[in-house]
């Protein structure tokens, strides 16, 4: 009997995990797919999604303005703020693309058009745009558009056709195996300006990403960075590859910005502080900039009365609003004590009615309720 049930939960094993692999498999990308293997990490990665009917269309094209978008998030950049945009005649600040095109241009993917130009985010994106981008998030060696040319002549049979702009990008391309082609017998031609396909933006993507963790450009290379500074080191911080994890239990400074008092102060009234200092790993990675916003609510309020009871003051912290501007979760709670002599606590253990109040600027400490997971490179909190 053992025997037959244990057999039967490897079956159950067997097909809920078979069914869990196949969970993102799109129905009209079949496994033997070209690029089947590269659309499903991006797609896993939230890099391109499928369509609401639930397939992925590889062989519709993309947008100029939803490859800069796919092209930020595969870098993961999407939450680098950009301090001068660059105005273009046909997107606005409202346009749903106009903070991936802008940083776009300011990691150096897209050239910057003369002030005033339109960028056409409407219109499909070619290959030779596509792959240039890919090579612009690199850092590649010099070539001679003459060295291009025999790199491109030996393998593709239109390489004396495609424009004169794509030449050194190509060449850099297919020196790092990066030019995408569809599969072909004999000699393949490049078909630059053809419009890219979504199974062909999803393999060059993929390229762009793997050798962007490499060689990526001097501003990506900057970007990417994990970001060192001293402050307030938080002991049982762990540190994974590019993500910091400020684990629960863990005890962090706040630095009030009002007076809070047992005797004035009602339960349920907000309060905000900020990060006195950076919370650091022991390695010095940033975890959670100075100046970091804290929000919350005081949850016990009561007044210290003599001979009745000493004051309690409980905060609750919900929120923390980051150097980026980001509003995250960030539950805590501080219980407001004040340390007294031998001789103090005899008189409060036995008379009672202590009275506790923090001035503005005053430093609490925190206990972090749950764990915080931190992008080391730009502070970004994972929610």
């Amino acid at each position: 009997m053992k025997n037959v049930l244990r057999m039967a939960l490897l079956l159950l094993v067997f097909v809920f995990g078979f069914n869990a692999a196949n969970a993102f498999q799109f129905p009209d990308v079949a496994k033997n797919h070209w690029a089947s293997e590269q659309i499903q990490i991006l797609t896993d990665k939230g890099v391109i999604v499928g369509y609401p009917d639930g397939t992925f269309k590889p062989d519709d094209n993309v947008s100029r303005a939803e490859f800069a978008s796919m092209a930020i998030k595969a870098l993961g950049q999407e939450h680098t703020n950009v301090a001068q945009p660059v105005a273009f005649t046909d997107i606005t600040e409202d346009f749903w693309a106009y903070d991936a095109i802008q940083k776009a241009l300011f990691f150096d993917l897209i050239s910057c058009p003369p002030s005033g130009e339109p960028f056409r985010p409407d219109d499909t994106v070619t290959r030779a745009e596509s792959m240039t981008v890919a090579v612009n998030a690199l850092t590649t060696e010099q070539i001679s558009v003459q060295k291009a040319k025999e790199v491109l002549s030996r393998k593709y049979a239109d390489a004396n056709k495609i424009p004169e702009e794509f030449i050194i990008p190509a060449g850099k391309a297919e020196i790092l195996d990066m030019l995408v082609v569809m599969p072909a017998d004999g000699k393949k031609n490049i078909e630059a300006e053809r419009p890219a396909t979504r199974a062909e933006v999803a393999a060059i993507l993929y390229n762009m990403m793997e050798q962007a963790k490499l060689n990526p450009n001097a501003k990506l290379a900057e970007a990417m960075r994990k970001k060192t500074g001293e402050g307030y080191v938080v002991e049982s911080a762990i540190v994974q590859g590019s993500v910091g994890t400020i684990p629960a239990g863990a005890i962090v400074p706040i630095k009030l910005t009002k007076y809070i008092s047992s005797q004035s102060s009602k339960a349920g009234e907000i309060y905000a502080a900020v990060a006195p200092e950076n919370y650091i790993t022991k390695d010095k990675y940033i975890l959670v900039y100075k100046g970091s916003q804290l929000k919350g609510q005081l949850m016990d309020v009561r007044d210290g009365k003599w001979f009745v009871r000493n004051g309690v003051l409980v905060l609750d912290n919900s929120l923390v609003v980051t150097n980026n501007d980001q509003t995250a979760s960030f539950p805590g709670t501080s219980n407001v004590t004040k340390h007294r002599n031998w001789f103090m606590k005899f008189v409060r253990a036995t008379l009672k009615g202590e009275k506790l109040d923090v001035q503005p600027d005053g430093v609490l400490y925190l206990k972090l309720l749950q764990p915080i997971k931190v992008d080391l490179t730009n502070g970004w909190i994972f929610e």
